[in-house]
């Protein structure tokens, strides 16, 4: 264990709460309970904003993997800090591949990708090509989050459409995007619906999720119900 490791770890426990590291433990089964502290997330955030103004940082995320799941976060809020769009890409990249689990993955969106869109697309692309789980299921929140209002063009739900897994939290991300897509671009995305361009499973959940939102109209939600594959 490097000092860098140590010294955060420590400040890591420090933080703990063991009644929030059992909620967590429920939510994610992917991750052993053993290897989750329990530091909540406003306080996370806090350290990281600290830890980044100090040269610790630096030698924080050279070292991987990491042992516990909030130091995987801690690691993830760190290079949210990142303000130069190729070094944070860089760090990316070389930090998905480590990760293992839905939380740690959504809850990683550095501003400084979305103000280079035509540039995040081509990763997108790159990410969305990916071999690991949460590689691609980042790729696909980032084309979710940053490409269904003002740079959203019909073309983009294609590259959603297109990916094939039968990884769970790959699966649930591409329904999560067509439900979006649903409530924000309807008339674009209902032929991907109406045509079943999605495999049965995400077809379904991706309706379901729809009809759940406050954003598609009553309406829209009826006829979307009739098009549930049985």
């Amino acid at each position: 264990m490097t000092e860098a490791e140590k010294t955060v770890r420590e400040k890591l426990f420090a933080l703990r709460d063991e009644g929030y590291r059992d909620f967590q433990a429920a939510l994610m089964p992917t991750v052993q309970k053993e290897l989750i502290i329990g530091v909540r997330t406003p306080a996370l955030r806090k350290f990281a904003k600290e830890l980044s103004k100090t040269p610790l940082a630096a030698e924080f995320i050279k070292t991987l993997p990491h042992k516990y799941y909030e130091e995987n976060n801690l690691h993830a809020f760190l290079i949210e800090e990142i303000k130069d769009f190729d070094i944070c890409v860089a760090e990316l990249c070389r930090f998905l591949p480590f990760v293992d689990n839905w939380a740690t993955c959504d809850m990683m969106s550095p501003k400084i990708l979305k103000k280079y869109p035509e540039r995040l697309l081509e990763q997108i692309k790159i990410w969305l090509l990916a071999g690991d789980t949460y590689t691609v299921r980042f790729g696909l929140g980032e084309l979710m989050n940053c490409f269904l209002d003002e740079n959203f063009r019909p073309e983009y739900l294609e590259l959603a459409a297109a990916v094939r897994s039968e990884e769970y939290y790959v699966k649930m991300m591409v329904a999560w995007f067509f439900a979006t897509a649903l409530a924000k671009q309807y008339d674009a995305a209902a032929p991907y619906i109406e045509n079943r361009r999605l495999e049965k499973w995400t077809h379904n959940k991706a309706i379901q999720k729809a009809v759940e939102s406050y954003r598609v109209s009553a309406e829209q939600k009826e006829y979307l119900k009739t098009l549930k594959i049985k």
